[in-house]
C-alpha cells in the first residue's frame, strides 16, 4: 500500500509539469504537418465514418437500443474506446520511449502514464463535444442519466492510469509483452462491442464472458448513460469487479514499478 501512495502523491505533486510535457507533445507531434493539430479531431473522425458505413449498413442504421440510432450508440462507444487505445498503446510505451527525458530532468518516472493520458484528452474532449452537439440537433431529451457520464469518466481515468502503469513497467521488463498488447488490443476492438452490440448479438453466457473485461463496463457505463439510460447502480456487483480489477491493477502496476525503476536503464 505504500507504493501505491507514492506514486499518487507523484502525480499531484508533478501535476503541472504533465500538463506542460503533454501541451509540449501535442505540438511536437503534428509541428511538421500543414493542419497540425486539427490531426487529432480529423483521424477519429474518418475512422468513425469507415466504421458506421461498413458496420451501420450492415446494422441497417439500429443499434438494439429503443430510441437510439446506430450513430447515437456508436459514438457513445467509439469516441472513449479511441481514448482507451491510444492511451494503453502509447501508455505501455511511455517509459520506454521518455527514458532520455529522465536523465535530463529531475521526475519520477510513474507520472508517464499521466502523461499520455493528458495528451490524449483534447482530442477526446473534442469529439465528446461532436457527441452532445449530434444529440442536440437529433432532439435527444436530456436526462438526468446524463450526469453519469462523469463518474465513468472518473472511473476511465483511473483504470488507465493503473493498467498503463502496469503495462510501462513490464513493457520495460520485457519488450515482448508491447508486441503482444498491440495484438491483445486489436482483438479486444471486436470483443468489447465497440461496434456491434453483444446483448443482442451473443447468447447470454458469452455476453457474461466478454464483460469480465473492464473496458466493457466503461463503453457500456457510456452507453447507459446517454442512449440507454441506465444507473450503475442497477448492477452493483459489475460495479465492484470492475473497481476490484482497477485497484489489482493499480497496486500491482506500484509495487512492479517501485521495485524496478531505479534499474530500468539497466533494462534498456
Amino acid at each position: 500500500m505504500k507504493q501505491v501512495l507514492e506514486v499518487l502523491k507523484e502525480q499531484f505533486k508533478y501535476a503541472p509539469m504533465i500538463f506542460r510535457i503533454a501541451r509540449y507533445e501535442d505540438k511536437a507531434t503534428y509541428q511538421s504537418h500543414y493542419l497540425g493539430l486539427a490531426w487529432q479531431i480529423l483521424n477519429p473522425l474518418i475512422q468513425v465514418a469507415i466504421y458506421y458505413f461498413v458496420f451501420g449498413f450492415a446494422m441497417r442504421g439500429k443499434s438494439g437500443v429503443a430510441g437510439a440510432s446506430y450513430i447515437e450508440w456508436m459514438l457513445a462507444g467509439i469516441i472513449p474506446w479511441f481514448f482507451i487505445s491510444a492511451v494503453i498503446l502509447q501508455g505501455a510505451n511511455s517509459i520506454f520511449n521518455k527514458i532520455h527525458l529522465v536523465s535530463k530532468m529531475k521526475f519520477p518516472m510513474s507520472v508517464m502514464p499521466s502523461i499520455t493520458i493528458v495528451s490524449n484528452l483534447t482530442s477526446y474532449i473534442t469529439m465528446m463535444v461532436i457527441f452532445f452537439g449530434l444529440l442536440f440537433i437529433k432532439g435527444a431529451p436530456v436526462s438526468m442519466y446524463w450526469a453519469q457520464f462523469f463518474y465513468y469518466f472518473v472511473a476511465m481515468l483511473v483504470f488507465l492510469f493503473s493498467i498503463t502503469l502496469l503495462n510501462a513497467t513490464i513493457s520495460v521488463l520485457v519488450r515482448d509483452y508491447y508486441v503482444m498488447l498491440q495484438s491483445v488490443m486489436r482483438v479486444l476492438f471486436y470483443v468489447s462491442g465497440v461496434v456491434w452490440n453483444l446483448n443482442t448479438m451473443l447468447p447470454a453466457w458469452v455476453v457474461d464472458l466478454l464483460k469480465l473485461n473492464p473496458i466493457v463496463y466503461i463503453l457500456e457505463g457510456f452507453r447507459d448513460s446517454f442512449v440507454g439510460h441506465k444507473g450503475f447502480w442497477q448492477e452493483p456487483s459489475y460495479t465492484v469487479y470492475f473497481w476490484l480489477i482497477t485497484l489489482v491493477c493499480l497496486y500491482v502496476g506500484s509495487v512492479l514499478h517501485m521495485k524496478f525503476r531505479e534499474r530500468f536503464v539497466d533494462y534498456l
